[in-house]
């Protein structure tokens, strides 16, 4: 069930993901991607607190594999 606000459940569950040690791994990924996907669907706030949290996750650094499951990701669900 989509509460209407689960962007902002996103957006607080990628605190932690950059708090912790500065860089998302692929646990903490699927973890917003669940978040995100709670409804069987993202939405377009979604995608942008996605784009969000996938950008700032790259310019961290990401390792191979989770910078493949972005961008299946972002494919999948036409995150940009």
């Amino acid at each position: 069930m989509n509460t209407g606000h689960s962007h902002l459940d996103i957006a607080l569950g990628a605190i932690p993901v950059f708090t912790d040690d500065g860089r998302m791994d692929a646990t903490e990924l699927q973890r917003l991607l669940d978040l995100a996907l709670r409804d069987a669907r993202v939405d377009e706030d979604e995608k942008r607190v996605l784009d969000n949290v996938f950008r700032r996750a790259e310019q961290a650094g990401v390792t191979p594999d989770v910078a493949e499951r972005i961008a299946q990701a972002r494919r999948q669900h036409g995150i940009e």
